[in-house]
């Protein structure tokens, strides 16, 4: 098994960025809910997502190269992040793309992606022996309790469109293809080169997303600025400093612990809908935020 090469260009964060790292994860994922919402209406979603995961993959490979990192040397080492790039990059984002193309709200979007540190946890014992302490079940609990208050305005809405029973479904599976590419690069991760292994993880969304597009994508195409600024965003933000931040989080804790991390985000989503969108928030949402913050912290503790 090959080890962690060193990183030049990712020093090991001291205590202080260590404490740090998850609030800046948090607004980071959070915004990809809301570039999903912009650039919907000016581009096929499925054509997005394949050219999106194609320019972050070119964008690494070069910060790889001129960081000199170590590439695997064996076929495991080049196919467990490809993997895990597939179910985490390619299934997990080319499915919320597509459902809030579809009519998912973002906020939805939200709440559903906020069930996967429920399914991380129930799959993290028997599938990576992680015990869940009790303290820990009783954050996560807490936190779908606070997401739930913060969307429940949005899931008793009374629109004529309602919630698509289809993008409601390709939402859910693609929550499930997150959990299982977080275990996985749980399991297998520590092999490879983080910036390599990131790498790759996007080749992996290469192989899941273009087939998408060519087989079930279309041509929309609008260029806008706002399609140009939500690309951008969803390139270099998203994509290229979020995966490094998860992979930087998921080796440094339990993988339970980091997938509490993402109760934070629909209520950050929230925040978010309000100042770009005008999206209101009543006081219910506002005692659901602090509630999902509450039990992040008892989730997370140790």
């Amino acid at each position: 098994m090959l080890r962690p090469a060193a990183m030049p260009m990712l020093p090991r964060p001291s205590t202080l960025a260590s404490g740090a790292l998850p609030a800046l994860f948090i607004p980071i994922w959070a915004t990809g809910f809301i570039s999903a919402r912009a650039v919907v209406p000016h581009v096929d979603p499925l054509a997005f997502t394949a050219v999106r995961f194609t320019a972050v993959a070119l964008v690494l490979a070069l910060i790889a190269a001129a960081a000199r990192v170590r590439w695997p040397g064996d076929r495991a080492g080049w196919r467990d992040p490809v993997i895990a790039g597939f179910l985490m990059q390619g299934v997990y984002l080319s499915g919320v793309f597509w459902a809030v193309s579809h009519g998912l709200p973002a906020g939805i979007a939200a709440l559903v992606g906020s069930l996967q540190p429920l399914l991380t946890a129930l799959l993290a014992q028997p599938l990576l022996g992680e015990r869940v302490s009790g303290r820990r079940a009783l954050g996560i609990l807490m936190g779908f309790v606070g997401t739930g208050l913060v969307l429940a305005p949005k899931l008793g809405a009374t629109d004529p469109s309602g919630i698509p029973p289809a993008a409601l479904a390709v939402s859910l599976l693609g929550v499930l293809a997150l959990t299982l590419g977080t275990l996985w690069q749980k399991r297998t991760g520590g092999r490879v080169d983080l910036l390599a292994g990131a790498t790759l993880q996007f080749v992996g969304g290469m192989a899941c997303a273009i087939p998408l597009a060519l087989a079930f994508g279309g041509t929309a195409f609008d260029p806008a600025p706002a399609l140009w600024l939500g690309l951008g965003w969803a390139v270099l933000v998203n994509s290229v400093a979020g995966i490094l931040l998860l992979l930087v989080l998921i080796r440094r804790g339990a993988v339970a612990g980091v997938a509490a991390l993402f109760f934070l985000v629909p209520p950050v989503a929230a925040v978010l809908g309000y100042l770009l969108f005008g999206e209101v928030l009543t006081p219910v949402q506002g005692a659901g935020m602090a509630l999902a913050a509450l039990g992040v912290a008892v989730a997370s503790r140790g």
